[in-house]
């Protein structure tokens, strides 16, 4: 790969060139590729994938989240969410509980172990952003954010801002929102 600090930053957006939006695209790949990796490695180690490591993401950021609610999310077959569960159960990392109100409900909870998993996927992740958002100012992380935000499809921008919004709540679980 040849040295592209030469090259000059992005322009505005509304200046632009196809050119600049593929090398930020190609910034974007590389960036997911890093991002992932460390996770990947210590999936593969007890003989899960990224199917998993969504699960175990969204079901510990979100204590109770509804298996209906996780597929929407997702965006994955019944079927493949189910093989998925079923291996995160069986291999005691995630539990399902009933509804209070509504006992058809299966609510997704992770256990301790879960929760161990969750802490260790997501630890180089965070220190990732860490370092990355040491190097910009506020107004900078704030236009990073808009920038993701804007990639996302605009009909499922609003869900995603709830949900990131939940999940500020739920960052310290209570004791009934984790199985021993």
């Amino acid at each position: 790969m040849r040295d592209r600090s030469d090259i000059e930053p992005p322009r505005p957006a509304a200046t632009s060139t196809d050119a600049d939006i593929m090398a930020l695209m190609e910034l974007f790949f590389f960036a997911y590729r890093d991002f992932i990796s460390d996770p990947d490695a210590m999936l593969a180690e007890i003989g899960f994938g990224r199917a998993h490591h969504r699960v175990v993401h969204f079901v510990g950021r979100h204590p109770g989240l509804k298996v209906s609610e996780l597929l929407a999310i997702l965006r994955i077959t019944k079927q493949s969410l189910g093989r998925v569960l079923r291996e995160l159960i069986d291999e005691g990392y995630v539990c399902q509980r009933e509804g209070r109100a509504d006992r058809r409900q299966r609510l997704l909870y992770l256990t301790d172990k879960g929760q161990a998993l969750h802490a260790k996927l997501a630890a180089p992740q965070i220190a990732r952003f860490r370092r990355a958002l040491a190097t910009m100012g506020e107004e900078a992380r704030a236009a990073f954010a808009q920038v993701l935000m804007e990639i996302i499809n605009e009909d499922d921008r609003p869900a995603v801002r709830a949900l990131i919004g939940a999940a500020g709540e739920t960052d310290t679980p209570d004791a009934a929102d984790t199985v021993r």
